[in-house]
Formats: C-alpha cells, structure tokens, sequence
C-alpha cells in the first residue's frame, strides 16, 4: 500500500484529500505545517508527500528543501498549490520534486498525477463528479430567520461537495420556528464544511451576519469571507465568479450586482423594482461614490478587513451593506474605497417568494438612510 503524507495549513484541503485518498485504498497521514509534517517525514516514511507552498512559519519549498538537501531523500514529492509564480515552480523543480500541479484542481486529476508518478494504471470510471480543490478557503455567512420551509438542503449539499475549500456558516438570528434543528440536521457528518453559529435573540440581518462574520474571522485557514441569502436568489455559480474576482485582482470586497446585463437572467416584481431603484437613487447620494446596488445579498471580501468593518454594530437592521460601503470610505478615504470596491454584475438573479422586507419596511428604510446619513456625516 503506497504511503502518503499530506501537509498544508489548510484544514479543508487536508480532510478532503485524506477522505478521497483513504477512499482510493491509499494509506494516507496529514500535518497542519512544515515542522509537524518533517517529524511525520521521519517517523512516518511515506512514499509521496504532497505539499502546499503558500505555508506559515515553514514553506512548502523549504520543505522540500529539508527532505532533498538534508536528509539526502528521494521519496516522491508532489507540489499542490494555489502558488503560480514562475519562479517558484521552477525552484521547486530545481529542489527535485517530481511534479507541481496548480489549484484549482480536480480531486480525480490528483488521483492521476498520483498514479502517474508510480506508474499505476487508473480506472476512468472512477472520474465521476468533478470535486474540486479551490485555490484559496473560503468562508461564507448564510443569515437564517423562520427559514424552515425555505432552506434548500440539496443545493447546499451539491456546492460543498463539489467545491472542497469552501466552509458555509449559517447563522440561526433568532427563529422562532423549527430553523435552527433543520440547520443542525444539515450539518450532520459535513461539520468540516458546514457549521451553525446560533443567536438566542433576533436582531436583525444585519446583526446575525456580523456575528457570522466574526466567528468565521477566527478561523486561521480562511482566506476570504462573504455572505449570502439563504434563499439562494444568488445563484452559487455567480458567488463563485465574485470569489474568482477577488483572487485575481487587488480588490478587497466584490458585490454581487443585480443590475440588467446582456445574456442575464435577472427575475424581479416589478412594483418592488421601481421601490429599489428610488432607494438605490438615494443611497448613491449619500454615500457619494459610484456604486448601483449596494444591497445585493451576495458580498465576498479580503479577510483582513472584516476586522474594521464588522467590529461595532450597524445602527439599522437592513441597510448594514450601505454601513459596510460607508465605513469602508471613512476607513481608507474616498478615492481608496472607490478602487478596493468592485461590483460584478450576476448573470442570474431571482427574487424569491416568502421575502421577509414588505413594502412597509420599504418605506421605513428611507428614514433609515436619514439615520445612516446623520450618523456618519
């Protein structure tokens, strides 16, 4: 049986490849980081270790270094990472690994490059459902109230079996029904990549996803936070894009927009588009900055700043994403927060029966955003 030694700092890459490879017939060990995984190295001797690069304290190339250059090994090594710096590629070839493969990746094309390496013929039956391994973690707040009849456990359960770094938090604020035992229920054998944080008290959405937000800030391995609507209006394939945005450029929050694009599916009432476009007239007024549609559910952003966007509490309970906007442009200046704001347009978007904001609390939220106006002048 080939012996494997796997080591990254990120838990949900390390769970996901210990179940697929044990599943395979593989005998398969896991350390957190560089210094756990080399006293594993030699008590352990595997056969292959893979390695991530992008490591705290110990890198995965000195890593690689240590197992080549002072302890004269010529065990397999296989390099998996979100890293795709030329450079380092190459010194890690220069080191002596005998292969580097770039998240995202497919747990089957791990498999292959496995088997490669050892010259195992693989069964392509096996290569079912593509599970992916993303390139960074990500953690995502699903505010839930009186959501029992609403919650979709299928939809949820298909995304993170597929989609192997993203860990969803659901925050019960509050429910007066049975939400918070269907929650738990729904994250039965999954509590690596779905979790429930519970509030006792109800106090509002805004609230229950600042709560969500700072216990997902927590978790060392997470590389972005964000949230979405428990109703899914925002389809996770779009969340998905905003998470590929935000990996690839320098913006620190990208906003899911529900504002018409060619080929967009995007399914509203009509009374309550007119509403929305008012309020979005308004909100741009006072935030003073060119954005169309800050109350998009569906928000990913930089770990780093959830610390001083999420630290005090909003002062309304529905308009917390014009706050975000507001706090981000008093935080970093005008001009900043301007260009760490991307808003990317949803290819799909529908509003889902059983809203919980009546038309009511649409005229209330005009004299929120007088409140939010006063409050931050």
């Amino acid at each position: 049986m080939i012996k494997i030694l796997a080591i990254d700092d990120q838990q949900l890459i390390l769970l996901s490849l210990e179940k697929h490879l044990t599943d395979l017939g593989y005998d398969i060990k896991c350390a957190k980081n560089g210094k756990e995984g080399l006293e594993l190295f030699d008590t352990y001797k595997p056969d292959i270790v893979i390695v991530d690069i992008n490591m705290e304290g110990m890198s995965g190339l000195d890593v690689v270094k240590t197992i080549r250059i002072e302890k004269k090994s010529k065990t397999k090594i296989l390099v998996l990472s979100g890293n795709t710096d030329e450079d380092t590629i190459i010194d890690g070839f220069d080191l002596g690994i005998d292969d580097y493969m770039k998240k995202p990746v497919s747990l089957s094309e791990v498999t292959v490059r496995i088997s490669r390496i050892f010259g195992i013929k693989t069964d392509k039956s096996e290569n079912k459902k593509a599970k992916m391994l993303q390139k960074r973690c990500v953690g995502v707040v699903i505010p839930c109230y009186n959501e029992e009849k609403r919650l979709l456990s299928k939809e949820f359960f298909d995304f993170v079996d597929s989609n192997l770094g993203y860990h969803l938090c659901f925050v019960n604020d509050g429910s007066t029904d049975n939400t918070l035992e269907v929650l738990n229920d729904l994250c039965k054998n999954r509590e690596a990549n779905i979790s429930v944080f519970n509030c006792e008290k109800n106090g509002g959405k805004g609230e229950a996803v600042r709560q969500g937000i700072l216990h997902l800030a927590k978790d060392e391995q997470l590389d972005y936070i964000g949230y979405l609507d428990a109703d899914l209006s925002t389809d996770f394939r779009d969340f998905d894009d905003l998470v590929k945005t935000i990996e690839t450029s320098d913006f620190k929050i990208i906003s899911g927009s529900r504002m018409s694009r060619m080929g967009a599916d995007i399914t509203k009432e009509s009374a309550r588009k007119i509403i929305s476009k008012t309020i979005n007239l308004i909100i741009r007024t006072i935030l003073g900055m060119p954005f169309n549609d800050t109350q998009c559910g569906a928000k990913i952003m930089d770990k780093d700043i959830t610390k001083h966007m999420f630290k005090d509490k909003f002062i309304t309970r529905w308009l917390f994403d014009v706050e975000i906007f507001i706090r981000m442009r008093k935080h970093y200046g005008k001009k900043k927060a301007i260009s760490y704001i991307c808003e990317q347009p949803l290819k799909r978007w529908i509003h889902a029966d059983g809203s919980k904001l009546s038309m009511k609390d649409s005229i209330k939220i005009v004299g929120q955003l007088g409140q939010i106006a006063v409050y931050y002048r």
